[in-house]
């Protein structure tokens, strides 16, 4: 009996482990980026798993604004600190596609000094939480890591 358990075992592992993602996938699943490319104030868009990613490095006013509305009623409340990373809170890193409908927000937009997603009104904050519209939850925060204070490891 454990000899056909082992067989069947034996045989079955090569179908189970091709549906395993290939190692040219798994690579890019994360990317890295050097955060020196961002001067203060500003954002890029980087392409992560085929979708944007916004990395913002916010000014001190903007930081404080978002600190600030932590206590504001939210649709999806999450405080500005567990949206950044311990003791680099100016670096926010979040998805660049609206939780809405998927589209792509523009910065600078809105009432909240964050982005405004022209497709369908929803406005985010400087810490990418949804303040106003028909978007159901807050701008993605992708796992993150920082390998160095200039190089991040995303995913």
């Amino acid at each position: 009996m454990a000899v056909a358990a082992g067989g069947a075992a034996a045989i079955a592992w090569p179908f189970i482990d091709q549906m395993n993602p290939s190692a040219d996938t798994r690579a890019l699943a994360s990317i890295e980026f050097d955060v020196t490319k961002v001067p203060e104030g500003q954002q890029v868009v980087v392409k992560w798993r085929g979708k944007p990613l916004f990395v913002r490095n916010r000014t001190k006013a903007e930081i404080a604004k978002a600190v600030a509305d932590d206590a504001a009623s939210m649709k999806d409340p999450e405080k500005d600190a567990d949206r950044v990373k311990p003791g680099k809170a100016q670096w926010l890193i979040v998805g660049g596609n609206c939780t809405h409908l998927g589209c792509v927000p523009t910065f600078g937009g809105g009432e909240y000094g964050g982005w405004f997603c022209p497709c369908h009104g929803s406005v985010y904050d400087t810490s990418g939480r949804i303040r106003k519209g028909p978007a159901p939850k807050n701008l993605v925060v992708p796992e993150y890591a920082f390998l160095s204070d200039t190089k991040v490891k995303i995913g």
